[in-house]
């Protein structure tokens, strides 16, 4: 995030509306794993790195803790300061956090941490833990069960290039990590209901490589995933459909 990968810094500030309309949200399961896994609640603090349009801080919120959003894309972190004005929203990078050293009980990353898994960036978050305090990783990973979800990977992966992402694997090199514990690792089935626009379209268009094609190239990926919706039976003509997803999390502590 302190050299931001350039599919991150055009795509995402092109795409703040986009991304807040068709990203999922998070499975319920997920309010006990933060309160258990993270031991999140009253009086503790926590931070949302990479935190974007906030799609994950308002559940952070919402555990009553005290939590602060760090977020370099300036578009995406004015639409989750417009959306939770009660969070404290920082301009920051991974590696360099606006941050006291050992003031976080907790730091989550939401979708993120695939674009800033570095020696450098753990360092970093090691040092505004506290020893005790824990690492949380969250991802909503397409299930790719289902036939049309992998064509519609297909269609989206033509165009990822060097792009960091989560389903290389490359992130998990880091761990075990130095100053920290093992790696948990839980899964919760999820399901985005919307209408086919909503939940397929926009969410493809929101994926930052995408995001940041020129323009006709981006209408081309648009038109393949409309086809795909018109020819796919159980998506053709539906006001409402699901787009099924597994939510991946991931914890680790502080132990020095």
């Amino acid at each position: 995030m302190t050299d931001l990968h350039p599919a991150a810094a055009s795509g995402f500030a092109a795409g703040a509306e986009t991304y807040a309309k068709g990203r999922p949200d998070y499975p319920a399961a997920l309010t006990a794993w933060l309160r258990d896994g993270l031991r999140l609640g009253p009086g503790r603090s926590v931070a949302d790195l990479g935190a974007g349009t906030g799609k994950f801080t308002g559940l952070l919120a919402a555990t009553g803790a005290e939590v602060t959003a760090i977020e370099p894309v300036g578009a995406m972190r004015a639409r989750l300061a417009a959306s939770l004005p009660g969070v404290t929203a920082l301009a920051g990078s991974a590696e360099a956090m606006p941050l006291a050293e050992a003031s976080l009980d907790a730091l989550v990353c939401a979708q993120a941490f695939h674009w800033f898994s570095t020696p450098a960036a753990l360092a970093e978050i090691r040092r505004v833990l506290t020893v005790g305090g824990r690492l949380g990783l969250v991802w909503n990973v397409r299930d790719e069960s289902t036939p049309w979800v992998a064509e519609l990977t297909t269609i989206m992966n033509a165009h990822e290039g060097d792009a960091p992402r989560y389903h290389t694997g490359a992130w998990r090199r880091l761990f075990p990590a130095e100053g920290f514990g093992p790696l948990h690792e839980a899964t919760f089935p999820y399901g985005h209901r919307g209408t086919p626009e909503q939940v397929i379209l926009d969410r493809t268009l929101s994926v930052s490589f995408i995001a940041a094609l020129p323009d006709a190239e981006r209408a081309r990926v648009a038109r393949a995933v409309r086809d795909l919706i018109d020819r796919t039976p159980e998506l053709a003509g539906r006001d409402e459909v699901t787009f099924p997803y597994r939510t991946q999390v991931y914890w680790c502590e502080r132990v020095s």
